[in-house]
């Protein structure tokens, strides 16, 4: 709440100490604040224009995951009546990771959809993980994921590795490629 500098508070959203206003929040923020409720559009066009600016609050490093994980395995069968278990990692309730699997693996095509499903679902859990535990997302790391995914070269994820990999420097490459699943 603003209120006078005696009292030593300040405006909630400016941080300006100052007098008193309805609401408790400062003159300047009352007015933006009067203005925005009257047209609510504009704070839309102040987001457009300056919220790629605004300062965004780092990401903490993480741990790595515990090699023990709750989860929940799920049962589902898809339109070509094909059985697929889809198993979910947790940690603290959120989801971590999400891994995909069937029984049919001998048929090449089915071998293609798997790679591809694998991709999708390594990636997945990537941003899973960023959002659940703040784990940081860089090429690296989406690098790693895509080699891992591929079951053989030239498949959508070998690819998409390597057109991704000319973005990235030597030393991450060969860490990437060094790498075995």
């Amino acid at each position: 709440m603003a209120c006078s500098k005696n009292t030593g508070e300040t405006c909630p959203y400016c941080g300006q100490e100052g007098d008193k206003v309805a609401g408790g929040i400062c003159p300047t923020c009352q007015v933006l604040a009067l203005a925005i409720g009257e047209n609510p559009d504009r704070m839309q066009q102040l987001w457009a224009r300056f919220g790629p600016t605004l300062v965004r609050e780092a990401v903490p490093k993480t741990a790595d995951l515990p090699d023990v994980l709750d989860g929940k395995r799920y049962r589902a069968v898809d339109r070509e009546r094909n059985k697929w278990y889809l198993s979910v990692s947790e940690v603290d309730g959120q989801p971590v990771e999400i891994f995909a699997s069937t029984a049919f693996d001998r048929d090449h095509e089915l071998q293609t959809r798997i790679s591809n499903l694998t991709t999708i679902t390594r990636l997945i859990s990537l941003i899973l993980r960023h959002i659940s535990l703040g784990e940081q997302l860089t090429l690296p790391k989406i690098l790693k994921q895509l080699k891992r995914s591929s079951r053989q070269p030239d498949d959508l994820p070998d690819m998409l590795f390597g057109v991704l990999s000319r973005y990235s420097d030597k030393t991450t490459l060969t860490a990437a490629r060094d790498d075995e699943p």
